[in-house]
């Protein structure tokens, strides 16, 4: 996503489904050569921005796939996710599955940048979804070309995250959440593998080891050995962890591949919603083609990444300034 931690969760973060319907705006045309004319140097800008931050912080790869994923999931790619919280008002990244959700300086600095060399031309929607892209590339994942033409949201709810799909969830409730913004179940086995890049704390995952339910002490889907790790690193008295107590969503920790879907396999999926894919019938046959098959996993990653980027976009907002406040 979980999925929304990316690798900090972290990933695609899941929550339960409400539905929300995107307002009744005109739909942006996006095109990837939408700048070509106007800001010329505006992938070059985004691309040495993330690097560079990246080779700061190892967590920006992660972080900035999870924050795209959580930004087109609200109200659309919209850039609504990167909006402050006001006296009045109380924004998306303040929203509790969002509270973790970090590195908006990467967009601020990629923003202030692309001011200068083409002012007031490119939005802060469409700076997430190159930035998105190029986290991938630059951890080894697939290349794919962005459409362009976003504009930036003006509103911005922390209620409105409640429609996150949350790491507890089961197939069924995904399956709807994604239905609820036009992507099928390919789509969300395929974009669940963003977790590729991902690290949870101990609170995303704790419930399944101790006390799951009646019958169980620790969840029986998870691997015995994986879970004893587990409860070792997130010890039951929250005083005896570490800050950053948690665990990473697959072995390749850096690096975009398809061992979280080895691992599924392997009963090593650190949420209920990764495990969750695994056992059931309308998803499994997918994950399986996609531990066999690391080509496929990349190709029908770009295909549903264009189809998320496409969610919710619209022409009626802004180009911002500051990708923080609205204009």
């Amino acid at each position: 996503m979980i999925i929304m931690s990316p690798k900090h969760v972290v990933p695609i973060t899941f929550i339960f489904l409400a539905f929300l319907s995107f307002p009744s705006l005109s739909k942006a045309e996006l095109y990837s050569h939408y700048y070509d004319q106007t800001c010329p140097e505006l992938e070059t800008i985004i691309s040495e921005t993330v690097l560079n931050s990246s080779k700061y912080d190892p967590k920006v790869p992660a972080r900035i796939l999870r924050m795209f994923f959580h930004d087109c999931f609200i109200r659309g790619c919209d850039a609504s996710i990167l909006l402050d919280s006001t006296p009045i008002n109380k924004a998306e990244k303040d929203g509790p599955p969002n509270i973790s959700v970090r590195s908006f300086y990467v967009i601020d600095q990629a923003k202030a940048k692309l001011e200068k060399a083409c002012p007031r031309t490119v939005s802060c929607a469409d700076i997430l979804a190159i930035a998105a892209r190029d986290v991938v590339v630059q951890s080894g994942g697939p290349y794919w070309d962005v459409l362009k033409g976003r504009k930036d949201g003006r509103v911005s709810k922390a209620s409105d995250t409640r429609n996150l799909p949350a790491p507890s969830s089961n197939v069924s409730q995904l399956i709807q959440s994604f239905a609820s913004r036009g992507l099928d179940v390919k789509d969300l086995v395929t974009l669940s593998g963003g977790h590729t890049l991902g690290f949870s704390h101990c609170s995303s995952f704790e419930a399944r080891l101790r006390n799951f339910s009646l019958l169980h002490d620790v969840d029986p889907s998870l691997d015995s050995k994986f879970a004893q790790d587990l409860k070792q690193k997130c010890p039951e008295k929250p005083l005896f962890r570490g800050h950053n107590a948690g665990h990473f969503l697959d072995s390749t920790a850096s690096v975009f591949d398809n061992d979280y879907y080895k691992r599924l396999l392997a009963g090593k999926g650190l949420f209920i919603s990764d495990q969750a894919i695994v056992g059931d019938y309308r998803t499994r046959w997918i994950v399986e083609a996609f531990s066999y098959d690391q080509s496929l996993f990349f190709k029908e990653f770009v295909h549903s990444m264009l189809k998320l980027g496409n969610v919710g976009a619209s022409a009626n907002g802004e180009v911002r300034l500051n990708c923080r406040v609205v204009n």
